[in-house]
C-alpha cells in the first residue's frame, strides 16, 4: 500500500474505534490555513471536544507513529483547533488533543493516547 492509502485506512479505523468507544464524530479532515486535523469529536463520557491526530504505520522501522508528532506539528494542530473553536463559537468547551496510532499489518493494532498536550 502507498502512504496515502495507509493514512486513509488508518483514519477509517480510528473513526470506527472512536464511534464504538462512545464518541460523536463532528468533522473529519478539517482544513485551515494552519494545517489539518484528522478527526474532531465529542467525548460523551468526559464531555470534551477532542482534536485527534491519526498516525498510521505498517511497521516501526522509522519509529513509533507518535514520534511523527513533533512540536511543529503540535503547533499547527493547536492553531487549527483554535480556529475551529473560534469559528464555531465553542470557547466554553473543555478541549483535549489526542493521538491515535494505527498499526496496519497482518493484524490491525490501535493505540489511543489521550491528552498528548
Amino acid at each position: 500500500m502507498k502512504n496515502k492509502e495507509i493514512g486513509n485506512l488508518g483514519e477509517e479505523i480510528a473513526t470506527k474505534y472512536l464511534i464504538d468507544s462512545g464518541y460523536v464524530i463532528l468533522q473529519r479532515n478539517y482544513m485551515s490555513r494552519f494545517g489539518e486535523i484528522d478527526i474532531i469529536a465529542k467525548d460523551i463520557k468526559s464531555k470534551e471536544l477532542v482534536f485527534v491526530e491519526v498516525k498510521s504505520r505498517t511497521n516501526n522501522l522509522y519509529g513509533k507513529p507518535i514520534d511523527a508528532i513533533d512540536m511543529k506539528k503540535l503547533n499547527h494542530i493547536c492553531k487549527t483547533a483554535n480556529q475551529y473553536i473560534f469559528l464555531n463559537h465553542l470557547e466554553k468547551e473543555n478541549i483535549r488533543i489526542d493521538a491515535i496510532e494505527v498499526y496496519i499489518n497482518k493484524k490491525i493494532k490501535l493505540h489511543h493516547i489521550k491528552a498528548i498536550m
